[in-house]
């Protein structure tokens, strides 16, 4: 049986969703990357820097289960364009207030909560456009667009506030966001709307209770209003999943530098190289793991592998810290580092394709909460372990989280998309 190639739109609302994602990207982290600027040339203290800084996922976190039902209700095109498009207004608002750190948080957290739209909406509206058997590869290719987002944040932000300070990012950001809210405008269209959902691939996350039958036999379609949540536990146990998968997915993003320079003894310049070449194959890897998963037919199988590899090389990392090997730790962190954000596509294909059309941008927004709220929970808890049990032991506990991860991943993918 021949399957159907994606059509050209499929691929153009691919690139929109990338570069919208990107552009999003860029205002959640761009203000990290002004934390020195602010406390020495604008008079912040650290404290006040640091939550300028965390204003945009606090934004984030409060509202992207709500932008996902706004996609569900309204559209995607229409919650794409509308957020980005908020987004450039608040960042342009933002420019009045840059003498006060109590209106930055607020202006820069609701640049943020504007943003979420993005995060919520482009990845409802991949998977609304691709077959089933080209999805694991579109998500990943959507997927990469967080990391390339962050490196032009890295690059681009520190010499624009050299140049102009803070205002002159600020009018960058409203330039990215608003060329990209008219994009949206103009390229997105919303996918074709099934009035209800094909049948589920394979039956119930444990194996053993199908689904409703008719007289015939034949399993029977679930309305594709119902709540997904109540039907199983399978998109549950991937938010459960992803959580945990997380962790060191963080400790490596957050702690990866530090890690580099002070236990493994690698110069600041090469360290900083070590971590960008992480976070580039990093990218390339999830669209890779995708590709696999839609050459395979299964999300979860393919996610289990995943979770034994970050378990292996978190330990590996974990031995690694005994004692410095510098060549050794490069490698197999760079190794671990790709290993550990790897799933993130595989489990937004799942969550989406559980989820069905009417679910899928609510799913996905809680998705993402769960992985910001863990993320932000791990920030000053990975790094009170590492004060307290040093480097070896606390990697030891992280390696534990992939671990836990094997007993909640599904057995079978559940498809209500298509």
């Amino acid at each position: 049986m021949t399957e159907n190639p994606p059509s050209r739109q499929a691929w153009v609302i691919l690139v929109v969703g990338v570069l919208s994602q990107m552009a999003a990207t860029v205002a959640i982290t761009g203000p990290a990357f002004l934390i020195p600027y602010m406390h020495t040339d604008l008079g912040y203290t650290l404290t006040q820097a640091g939550t300028v800084a965390a204003a945009p996922s606090f934004g984030l976190i409060l509202t992207l289960i709500a932008w996902g039902a706004f996609a569900d209700r309204f559209g995607e095109r229409l919650a794409m364009t509308l957020g980005i498009g908020l987004t450039a207004l608040a960042s342009g608002v933002a420019v009045a207030v840059v003498g006060s750190p109590v209106w930055m948080v607020i202006i820069i957290a609701a640049s943020g909560a504007a943003a979420a739209s993005v995060n919520s909406a482009s990845g409802r509206v991949v998977m609304g456009w691709f077959p089933r058997h080209r999805r694991g590869l579109a998500m990943g290719i959507r997927q990469m667009s967080q990391p390339l987002g962050t490196s032009v944040a890295a690059l681009a932000v520190p010499p624009i506030a050299a140049s102009d300070g803070f205002v002159g990012y600020l009018w960058f950001v409203v330039i990215v966001t608003g060329v990209m809210a008219v994009i949206c405008l103009g390229l997105v269209r919303d996918p074709p709307r099934a009035e209800a959902a094909p049948s589920p691939v394979g039956t119930s996350t444990d194996d053993s209770r199908p689904g409703p039958t008719s007289a015939g036999g034949e399993v029977e379609t679930p309305p594709s209003t119902s709540n997904p949540y109540r039907m199983d536990s399978f998109l549950w146990r991937i938010h459960a999943v992803s959580a945990l998968l997380v962790i060191p997915q963080f400790a490596f993003s957050t702690y990866g530098l530090i890690w580099l320079i002070a236990n493994q003894h690698i110069s600041a310049g090469i360290a900083g190289g070590i971590v960008a070449a992480s976070q580039i194959v990093g990218a390339l890897g999830r669209m890779i793991v995708g590709g696999l998963s839609d050459r395979l037919g299964s999300r979860v199988g393919l996610m289990r592998v995943v979770a034994i590899a970050a378990m292996v090389l978190v330990a590996a990392i974990a031995l690694i810290s005994l004692t410095p090997m510098p060549i050794v730790a490069s490698v197999v962190f760079i190794l671990a580092a790709t290993v550990s954000v790897a799933d993130n596509g595989l489990a937004f294909a799942s969550v989406a394709e559980a989820a069905g059309p009417q679910w899928s941008g609510k799913a996905m927004g809680m998705q993402n909460t769960g992985q910001f709220v863990m993320s932000a929970i791990l920030g000053p808890g990975f790094g009170a372990l590492v004060t307290v049990f040093g480097y070896p032991l606390s990697f030891a506990l992280v390696a534990i989280a992939p671990l836990l991860s094997l007993g909640i991943i599904p057995k079978r993918d559940i498809d209500r998309i298509t």
